[in-house]
């Protein structure tokens, strides 16, 4: 048994005939040519991380009986970024960044700026009203902890 192709008389790589060659030979030059190389690089960039970086952070809830501890990782972020808000029994954790970028060239007269803003945040619901001014938060080496005492309720006595 050969494992040579019917028409392949000398284990070469057949040859395409003459006028698929040069579609195929333009198609490659399409897609490997800018702009195009350019636009398909950025697809691909995009769905290698379709979120940028750092637009999701994990958050960890402990409950240890007498208050919750919630851990948010943020490295890389500086205090100045992250802003806490407490509504009822939601705390909400924003985390945002901007930035601006300015390219200049005296030689071709070509000034561009670029104004970045990107803002990630989660919400963490717990099963009681938060007392906002018993809430500790402290941040050190990218790790944001949140202290939130739990509150016991009134115990009702049942009457017989």
């Amino acid at each position: 048994m050969s494992s040579k192709l019917p028409g392949d008389k000398n284990n070469h790589k057949p040859q395409l005939p003459e006028p698929f060659r040069e579609l195929v030979k333009s198609m490659n030059d399409f897609f490997t040519d800018k702009p195009m190389r350019g636009f398909l690089q950025s697809i691909d960039d995009f769905f290698k991380t379709p979120f940028p970086v750092g637009s999701s952070f994990h958050v960890e809830t402990v409950e240890t009986g007498q208050e919750y501890i919630i851990s948010a990782e943020l490295p890389g972020v500086k205090k100045e970024q992250i802003q806490l808000n407490i509504t009822g029994n939601y705390l909400t954790i924003t985390v945002e960044n901007k930035e601006i970028e300015t390219e200049e060239n005296d030689l071709t007269h070509v000034y561009r700026r670029k104004f970045v803003q990107q803002q990630s945040s989660r919400t963490i619901a717990l099963p009681h009203t938060i007392n906002e001014k018993s809430v500790k938060a402290s941040y050190r080496d990218g790790l944001l902890q949140i202290r939130i005492p739990q509150e016991k309720g009134k115990v009702i006595d049942i009457d017989e």
